[in-house]
């Protein structure tokens, strides 16, 4: 209970640095400086109303300088990183893997936003998920002894990373590189957990985003040239992966 607490409270001051994120990395800017302001007039936002879903609330979600109406994106992304964290915190194997599957989901839910918003996966948020995500996973496996598991890493990367590159090669405007890059990241922090674990989050992955294509074109909401992002999917079969991927492998596997 209390390391779900701590996990909650950083996934807080973690998600609103995402909406930091969200907004900048597209757009080629620092996520360091200047600090954050308005999106709409610029105007610097107070530290008393950079609270994480307090300000929001007593703000009534709006600024203080001109009175625009601020997103619900921001509280959104907050509380999505909370939830996520709690989660990841009490379904990982051990204590010790917490911490780089917390980079994860941070990592899935900024890219999420931006291939939402934009249709793009930033290469900068992908590396830099690997590059402060996957050294972390050394300290379960050596508290664990299980170097094995290290050894799954690179291997799961790489079919992750190929298999979504034949797909990208087969059908180049059905998905972007982005998403390939996405699934070798994904693929190797599934990899810790097992080979098993990978594929169910690239499965539930394709998966969801054929579910929610059939039902838009169900519904006439979309035809068969809309673009969907997948994204958004992969990161969604991942975390299902994450938390429930070896009962899931189980059930359908043996």
């Amino acid at each position: 209970m209390i390391a779900g607490a701590v996990a909650a409270l950083f996934g807080l001051v973690v998600g609103s640095f995402l909406t930091v994120v969200t907004a900048r990395v597209p757009e080629g800017e620092s996520v360091v400086a200047p600090g954050s302001r308005c999106p709409t007039c610029g105007a610097p936002i107070r530290p008393l109303d950079n609270v994480p879903l307090v300000s929001y609330a007593l703000r009534r979600g709006r600024c203080r300088a001109c009175g625009t109406h601020i997103s619900l994106r921001y509280p959104a992304t907050e509380l999505a990183t909370a939830a996520l964290f709690t989660a990841v915190t009490a379904r990982v194997p051990t204590l010790w893997a917490a911490p780089a599957y917390c980079v994860l989901v941070a990592g899935l839910v900024a890219l999420s936003v931006v291939d939402l918003e934009r249709f793009r996966l930033p290469t900068p948020i992908i590396v830099a998920t690997g590059v402060v995500g996957l050294p972390l996973l050394v300290l379960p496996a050596v508290a664990n002894h299980d170097l094995s598991s290290l050894v799954r890493v690179p291997v799961a990367g790489a079919a992750g990373f190929a298999l979504l590159g034949v797909v990208f090669v087969a059908a180049p405007r059905g998905m972007g590189f982005g998403d390939v890059r996405l699934a070798g990241l994904c693929g190797a922090f599934l990899g810790w957990l097992g080979y098993r674990v990978v594929a169910v989050g690239l499965v539930f992955g394709f998966v969801s985003a054929g579910a929610v294509a059939v039902v838009l074109l169900a519904l006439g909401r979309a035809g068969r040239k809309t673009r969907l992002p997948f994204g958004p999917f992969l990161a969604l079969g991942t975390v299902v992966a994450v938390l429930f991927g070896p009962d899931l492998a189980r059930a359908w596997l043996g």
